[in-house]
């Protein structure tokens, strides 16, 4: 993939200039490295219990030092608004990679309702390597009571959570797994009545590297409202889309 950033962005974000985007640079230990640079920083007891700033070491170790593929700040700041807004209390996630968005979320979904003790944030991901590290980095924001981490391919563990009488409803999907598996794994969920009128599903990547088959499917479904967003990846400058769904 040849990619190219301005100069002012690769000054900014560092770790730009030593990626190579032509190999499987997310499966080459650097979820392992970050966690290792977090728990070594001098500053580690200022991270406790403070989601805001676990992410902001997440995002630090990104630009500075290896890319990761996070959801970022921009796209971050775009759901966790519509979090305020919609004051979901079930959100799963496809795609939990080191933890990012599972830590991000589930602090504005507990923000909207600080005494509940009832909130559920379901993050599956497949790889064990990244449910490991995302689970130390949960656990280091203080959000072990509110976020779950399940290893497995989505749909299975969605299956599993439903015939386990774990999830009987989503409030807001977060889709940001393996592309490719974006409709099938959504419409296992249309299969189990998970949706209810008023879930909101989100899905990241949309334009990079992309999800045709999925965007088609909610923009002319009859009992969806979908509305795409365009935003950027961060770090970097590279322009992308978030398809926001809403179910009739």
């Amino acid at each position: 993939m040849d990619l190219k950033f301005s100069q002012e962005v690769l000054e900014k974000y560092p770790s730009l200039k030593t990626t190579d985007f032509a190999t499987p640079f997310f499966k080459d230990g650097r979820d392992t490295r970050l966690l290792e640079w977090i728990y070594a920083r001098p500053d580690l007891d200022t991270l406790r219990g403070d989601p805001a700033r676990v992410c902001a070491a997440i995002e630090e170790y990104s630009g500075q030092h290896e890319l990761l593929l996070n959801v970022g700040s921009t796209k971050a700041d775009l759901i966790n608004n519509l979090i305020a807004a919609q004051k979901p209390q079930v959100i799963v996630e496809m795609g939990c990679y080191v933890g990012y968005s599972a830590i991000s979320f589930a602090s504005a979904m507990r923000s909207q309702h600080p005494a509940s003790t009832k909130l559920q944030f379901w993050s599956l991901e497949f790889n064990l390597s990244f449910a490991s590290v995302a689970t130390k980095l949960v656990e280091l924001a203080g959000l072990s009571d509110v976020v779950t981490i399940v290893i497995g391919a989505a749909g299975d563990s969605v299956k599993q959570l439903a015939q386990e009488n774990k999830l009987d409803h989503i409030d807001m999907l977060f889709i940001d797994h393996m592309a490719e598996n974006y409709h099938t794994d959504f419409q296992i969920c249309e299969s189990l009545n998970l949706f209810k009128s008023g879930s909101q599903i989100v899905a990241d990547n949309i334009l990079v590297p992309g999800a045709p088959k999925y965007a088609e499917y909610v923009r002319n479904h009859p009992k969806f409202e979908s509305k795409t967003v365009k935003c950027l990846h961060v770090p970097g400058d590279l322009e992308d889309e978030i398809e926001i769904t809403r179910v009739i």
